[in-house]
């Protein structure tokens, strides 16, 4: 019998060896269960052939040459990713709604001898279980926000609090993003299924008991949306707002962004950007800056004109709950260690109030 996913927290108990995403490459870049690694019986090109044939001429001749081409795929798989694995490895095959694709590679599996099952319903009941965590259920656990203008190393506090033990959520981290203009990071970002599966298994792993530090963010990070339920738990959350000095802020950022001023055409084009946003004396101004590699007055520029007016907008519209203000004299790694401790020490009273 096919296993029934019964909720998101029985995935890290489920007792196999090995998740196995029939699908197609395509789809497993989409979204795709934790852990599971992507052996298609049919590849992107070949099930699109299959539908074409379904559609247009008849289903009957469609499943006669996607059974060929599954036969073949599963019998690479076998020779190749499969050939150590032993008689007792136990795989958990799935495809899009757990017919055909996973039942043939499973059926093929199992007359070699390994006892392999199948997910009842597939990727689709597994992506209901993320849509009503996410979209439905309520957020679990307290939310603290940890804010504050840019470059006061919010991301960097966030590790610090995590490092001690503190409950966090890294959104940036999930949604492979900074979250500015100039936020986009190597590999790109998921899709937005991919983010909200990840983002629902760090979600069940919460402990409700205790308060989660996440850090303050727009409802959209990078091209990702996030869900109204957290977005609204952000919302209303008691905040604790960082604060440092701006030639401190500038040098961080200056760090922080190496990759963006290491790619002078990728840094111009995203100050060319903001030209519906600014002047274009100041455009030119921020172009010239960075011409000249003078990236720390760039960056106090930026901050000055452009993203402190924001961040102060955007309070406005949703800082609805208590504030705590933590000035940071600089941002150096002993005065962010003292500001994390002192988080710490407030963190409890903080979510209680």
């Amino acid at each position: 019998m096919a296993l029934t996913l019964s909720s998101l927290e029985a995935l890290d108990t489920l007792p196999f060896d090995t998740v196995i995403d029939a699908r197609s490459p395509a789809e497993y870049a989409e979204d795709h269960l934790p852990g599971a690694i992507n052996l298609p019986v049919l590849s992107n090109e070949e099930r699109a052939r299959v539908g074409t044939i379904y559609t247009q001429e008849s289903p009957f001749r469609a499943r006669r040459v996607g059974g060929a081409l599954v036969a073949r795929n599963v019998a690479a798989h076998i020779e190749a990713a499969l050939a150590d694995k032993p008689k007792t490895w136990r795989p958990l095959v799935y495809c899009w709604r757990g017919g055909q694709r996973s039942g043939a590679f499973s059926l093929i599996l199992r007359q070699v001898g390994w006892a392999a099952e199948t997910i009842e319903g597939g990727w689709r009941a597994y992506r209901r279980l993320v849509q009503h965590a996410l979209y439905q259920a309520p957020w679990p656990a307290p939310v603290v926000l940890l804010d504050g203008n840019t470059g006061t190393a919010k991301t960097d506090m966030l590790a610090l609090l995590a490092a001690r033990g503190v409950q966090v959520l890294d959104l940036e981290g999930l949604a492979n993003h900074r979250g500015s203009l100039f936020g986009a990071m190597a590999g790109g970002q998921p899709a937005q299924k991919g983010f909200e599966s990840a983002l629902a298994h760090a979600r069940a792993r919460l402990d409700p008991a205790r308060p989660v530090v996440i850090e303050a963010e727009s409802s959209k990070i990078g091209q990702l949306l996030l869900p109204p339920g957290l977005w609204q738990a952000m919302a209303l959350a008691p905040r604790i707002v960082l604060s440092a000095p701006l030639g401190a802020r500038a040098a961080y950022l200056a760090r922080r962004y190496r990759d963006v001023t290491e790619d002078p055409a990728r840094l111009q084009a995203t100050i060319t950007a903001l030209a519906a946003l600014h002047a274009s004396d100041t455009i030119a101004r921020w172009q010239r800056l960075a011409a000249e590699g003078a990236y720390e007055a760039l960056a106090e520029s930026l901050m000055a004109l452009h993203y402190d007016p924001a961040y102060a907008r955007q309070r406005a519209r949703v800082g609805a709950g208590a504030r705590h203000d933590l000035p940071l004299p600089a941002l150096d790694a002993a005065t962010l260690g003292a500001g994390a401790d002192a988080i710490v020490a407030s963190l409890e009273a903080l979510s209680a109030g």
